[in-house]
């Protein structure tokens, strides 16, 4: 499987988990958590013939349109599809499963099964370079006229949508959907950093030659040699660095305590590694 197609696996499943969040237990309730869905959930009581679906489709067409005026036209094609795509699925879903009720006459469960759902589905999407577009579009206007932070700018935009939700859905709802925006952007950048978690290792050790040898030849990891000198025994010793996952992480311990119960090891959690053998700096 070349890494294209394997991009576009990871993107649908991501889309497809946040289209079923967003579907099945944000609109049901009202819960208009910010971004486009949020906005047309906002809209549909005004334009009630229309499906979340198709609004947010018709919304997205306009908002590129206006990313191209007052950005430029240097958009992503895989961001452009997911945008789409999301807005796509979430209108199929409207017509092969329609609902008619939330699922659990509980509020809160629907918010916090909905940004889960929406924030793995989305942390998946954005893992393969792409993203839902959308009120990102308005967000990076406020960035470049304003002055204001990126991360900032996404705030305002959906603080407004929860604004105009607590007007159409009334002020519970309204606040449910504010606390649904901070629990989505939280989770999204937990997950987000889960899935680039490594182990930055540096250890010394009598067998270093054994340890570099199973690194490299049965982990498929490379490693950086230093000299140092013990400050007690004034002895110069090599201390290798390697960065690996989780898993790896696990089998390397294993082997080190097979071949050399005293060695010295220190351990970091590393929240990205870019570069040969991990994810593209270009990325």
């Amino acid at each position: 499987m070349n890494k294209l197609t394997k991009e576009l696996i990871l993107m649908h499943i991501g889309l497809i988990l946040a289209a079923a969040g967003t579907y099945f237990f944000l609109i049901p309730s009202d819960l208009a958590a910010g971004g486009v869905s949020g906005l047309a959930m906002v809209i549909k009581p005004y334009i009630p013939n229309l499906s979340i679906g198709l609004l947010m489709t018709i919304m997205n067409i306009v908002l590129f349109i206006v990313g191209f005026v007052f950005i430029d036209s240097k958009f992503g094609a895989k961001s452009i599809y997911a945008t789409f795509a999301f807005s796509g699925i979430i209108w199929l879903f409207e017509k092969f499963f329609p609902m008619a009720s939330p699922l659990t006459n509980d509020m809160f469960i629907e918010l916090l099964f909905g940004s889960i759902l929406s924030a793995v589905g989305l942390a998946i999407v954005f893992e393969q370079n792409a993203s839902t577009g959308g009120t990102d579009i308005l967000a990076k206007i406020i960035n470049k006229y304003a002055h204001i932070d990126l991360g900032k700018s996404l705030l305002i935009v959906d603080f407004v949508i929860t604004i105009f939700a607590a007007y159409t859905f009334g002020a519970k709802k309204g606040m449910y959907a504010l606390l649904g925006v901070i629990i989505l952007g939280i989770l999204i950048d937990v997950i987000i950093g889960g899935l680039n978690d490594y182990k930055k290792v540096e250890l010394v050790s009598c067998e270093g030659e054994k340890i570099k040898k199973f690194i490299i030849e049965e982990l498929d990891r490379g490693a950086t040699l230093y000299v140092g000198r013990g400050a007690y025994t004034n002895d110069t010793k090599e201390i290798i660095t390697t960065v690996v996952d989780k898993k790896q992480f696990i089998k390397l311990k294993n082997f080190i305590n097979e071949v050399d119960k005293k060695a010295f090891i220190v351990t970091y959690n590393v929240h990205e590694t870019l570069g040969e053998g991990f994810k593209d700096i270009s990325d």
